[in-house]
């Protein structure tokens, strides 16, 4: 894959870990335990099929920087008084998994060799 193309990929992925993000904030609290389960999942799904999609730790780690930082945004009251996440336990297990999903993402969805099984020594 050129340069350009997996630069274009990164941002791709950091766009839609923003709006994974948004998503899941908006719905972790609507349907607590399956809403959060289902936000962690779709996150968790883009962390996973960015790292193996690009074949490398920085296909989890893109969305994953977009995702957190949409929602640490999102955490911050506003001068209105309005808020996304409330201080309940949901929002704290979304945030703390999600952070967890994407560490575990980016360590186990990339290769562990490059080129497989063949670059192997003495099997």
């Amino acid at each position: 894959m050129s340069t350009g193309l997996r630069v274009l990929v990164h941002v791709l992925l950091v766009v839609l870990g923003a709006a994974v993000g948004v998503a899941g904030a908006l719905l972790q609290s609507a349907w607590f335990p399956a809403g959060l389960l289902l936000s962690l999942l779709g996150a968790a799904g883009l962390f996973y099929g960015g790292a193996r999609a690009l074949g490398a730790r920085s296909g989890a780690f893109a969305p994953g920087v977009g995702w957190l930082l949409t929602v640490l945004f999102l955490t911050t009251t506003r001068p209105e008084g309005d808020f996304v996440f409330g201080s309940g336990a949901s929002s704290y297990l979304y945030l703390l998994g999600g952070m967890a999903v994407a560490v575990m993402s980016a360590t186990l969805g990339a290769p562990s060799q490059p080129g497989g099984l063949a670059a192997r020594l003495a099997k």
